[in-house]
């Protein structure tokens, strides 16, 4: 029995801290990263109603799904686009190295128009299948290729042929894109958008075309950009930060509760590798506040600890219990404190979730999962080290888990108050 817990132990030891050492850069590392860490630009955008779009709950969810397309056909990496109240959706692209270029093609309400000479609207983008930008090898124009519908083709095919001679105006929100002349009808249903200075450009308008038209207008209300020098010293700063407050708890532990603050911080260890490893299943996005609920959920996973480790001296010293009873009555007298507060800070994290938005909710994220983690961690892991460490009598010494002679005596002072009091 002492023998195998020993072995066990150990190999629970080695393990946890040898994954620590292999993991937690790495999955630092591959969690995504909010604006404020890696720099980019910040763009609010709100809706505006006319007689003919109206903005309700329909309209802003399509806004957001058109919003999303865009921005993800421009190939930003981890892009956040989220609606702020009923007028609003807040786009952040984070690393993005042209922002004015990416602030234009988003703010487009793209509504595309084939006009004829007499004005009238014969085509529109509702009637275009697909568009994509390329360079037209006779004369190297960077143009863009426009592929209707069945419906469209028709109506392409009716519109040039009715108009064989004089010029057709392609608008794109009013402004003329180009008005070509019509040298003869046009049957295959495609057409040519030219005019681009560059193949960026075609690209960033074959977005616009393929994402759709907005169901209604939006303007640009704010833009803010966030530099990569800054997003770097935010991140630098960030872990340093997570470094020593994770250092500073670990040896706070070891020194006030020895080998059981030892345990602790294994299983401390442990709790930081599963909160990283579930951030990244869960995708999530980490920003400063983030980081910020990281680093106070590591000081909350200890205080289950140090309630159990207090209870634990209490019925060793007090009580008179042999260590392992004294282990097991101090986790179970911890349990129901450890749950009721566990249980309101967990209530507070799902209020700002639900109720908060953009990186208030990130808070959030990080400070529930690591609430639910710590109070698993203490329950379970670190219960489960201590009952082996307890059990394989390597520390049979009272000190060795932070039992003080100051305790010691207290103990005897209760006991002569006894005394006096049965005479």
């Amino acid at each position: 029995m002492r023998k195998n817990s020993l072995i066990k132990l150990i190999v629970c030891i080695v393990a946890i801290v040898g994954l620590f050492l292999a993991f937690v850069q790495p999955l630092a590392n591959s969690i995504r990263q909010g604006l404020d860490l890696q720099g980019g630009t910040h763009v609010v955008l709100e809706a505006e109603g006319t007689d003919v779009a109206k903005v309700n709950d329909d309209a802003m969810n399509r806004v957001v799904t058109i919003m999303e397309k865009r921005v993800n056909a421009l190939g930003l990496t981890e892009p956040i686009i989220q609606r702020e109240g009923e007028r609003r959706v807040i786009i952040e692209l984070p690393g993005v190295k042209d922002p004015d270029a990416a602030i234009k093609t988003i703010g487009k309400t793209a509504m595309l128009e084939f006009k004829d000479e007499d004005g009238n609207t014969v085509l529109t983008g509702t009637d275009l299948k697909d568009a994509q930008a390329a360079t037209n090898q006779q004369n190297g124009q960077n143009v863009v290729n426009l592929e209707f519908t069945d419906e469209g083709a028709k109506k392409f095919a009716d519109l040039t042929t009715k108009n064989v001679g004089r010029t057709i105006a392609i608008l794109l929100d009013g402004e003329v894109l180009t008005a070509p002349n019509v040298r003869e009808p046009i049957l295959g249903g495609k057409a040519e958008i030219s005019g681009q200075k560059t193949l960026e450009e075609a690209q960033n308008l074959a977005v616009v075309l393929r994402s759709g038209a907005l169901p209604v207008k939006v303007n640009i209300i704010e833009t803010r950009t966030v530099g990569p020098t800054l997003g770097q010293d935010s991140k630098d700063k960030s872990e340093f930060a997570f470094a020593i407050g994770l250092g500073a708890v670990l040896l706070f532990m070891i020194l006030f509760y020895r080998m059981s603050g030892f345990i602790a911080d294994i299983a401390l260890m442990a709790y930081t590798l599963m909160l990283l490893g579930l951030l990244y299943l869960l995708d999530a996005t980490l920003t400063l506040p983030g980081v910020a609920g990281i680093i106070l959920s590591i000081g909350m996973a200890v205080d289950a600890n140090v309630l159990i480790f207090e209870h634990f001296k209490e019925e060793y010293q007090i009580q008179g219990k042999t260590l392992r009873l004294s282990m097991e009555a101090g986790f179970k007298r911890a349990f129901t404190t450890i749950f009721d507060s566990n249980i309101t800070t967990i209530i507070a994290a799902a209020v700002l979730f639900f109720l908060g938005t953009g990186t208030i909710r990130g808070f959030a994220i990080t400070l529930g999962l690591g609430t639910v983690l710590s109070m698993f961690t203490a329950i379970t892991l670190t219960h489960y080290m201590l009952k082996l460490m307890v059990d394989s009598k390597l520390f049979e010494k009272p000190g060795a888990y932070g039992v003080t002679g100051f305790m010691l005596w207290k103990k005897e002072d209760l006991q002569k108050e006894d005394l006096k009091k049965n005479a």
